[in-house]
């Protein structure tokens, strides 16, 4: 059942270091659902749910993202017995939250490295339309409700290349204090330095906003780049993707 009674709901999730559920339990974003007895929980938000507490089956009707994200491994026989094969375990690194490893003047540096004829814009009001309208730049912008409310609550970066946004990093969704870093680059523009340029501007710009730029790697080549920005190694976790 849907809940909103998100104070009941948080102990199950205490302590879980994700800002996907921290935003839904903020009633930033997310949905929340309960079983009757709130022993167990699930957080939906965006493409992702989250999974806590005594492993119940029904929560699972309401698991609507493709990427199901079990807190502990007694979830796992369930998820694979309800979904069968269309359940595939995937392996994620979750990236230690630490404000104040960053090194301003290195980040600067690779910010400023961009190959000839490529340049670094901010996401505004109109570039939302232009990043939603591609499928490998619309999560910058997806969680939003308009051009405004992204520019109002996320920041996002930008390489531009004759006149086109051909690399970027954005806000894959937002929770107080911070937002959840989402990086990616155009085919055709990609090993140039573009997605490190973009990653140290999208860093600094959250300093200076005095925002924690979260970030967790869908694969090895996402960890070892946050680690190029500043961030400590990431640890890894399960994840089913549903197809």
């Amino acid at each position: 059942m849907k809940t909103d009674d998100l104070a009941r709901l948080a102990p199950l999730f205490d302590g879980w270091e994700e800002t996907m559920v921290w935003s839904c339990l903020q009633g930033v974003m997310g949905e929340a659902y309960a079983n009757e007895d709130f022993s167990s929980g699930l957080i939906v938000n965006r493409d992702f749910c989250f999974l806590a507490g005594k492993p119940d089956g029904t929560l699972l009707e309401w698991a609507r993202g493709p990427i199901l994200v079990p807190r502990t491994a007694d979830w796992e026989p369930l998820i694979e017995k309800i979904f069968g094969d269309r359940a595939v375990r995937e392996i994620r690194y979750a990236i230690k939250k630490e404000p104040g490893v960053f090194d301003r003047e290195r980040l600067e540096g690779f910010a400023a490295a961009l190959p000839e004829g490529y340049t670094l814009r901010l996401i505004d009001e109109e570039l939302v339309p232009v990043l939603l309208a591609e499928t490998w730049s619309r999560d910058f912008c997806a969680a939003f409700d308009s051009p405004e409310d992204c520019c109002k609550r996320g920041v996002g970066v930008v390489a531009m290349y004759e006149g086109a946004p051909v690399a970027g990093a954005g806000s894959y969704c937002v929770y107080r204090g911070g937002i959840e870093v989402e990086i990616d680059t155009r085919e055709g523009h990609r090993q140039r330095g573009l997605a490190t340029a973009c990653g140290a501007r999208l860093i600094l710009e959250c300093l200076d906003r005095g925002l924690y730029p979260s970030w967790d790697a869908i694969n090895l080549r996402s960890a070892a780049l946050a680690e190029k920005l500043g961030y400590g190694p990431g640890e890894p976790y399960s994840t089913y993707w549903i197809g």
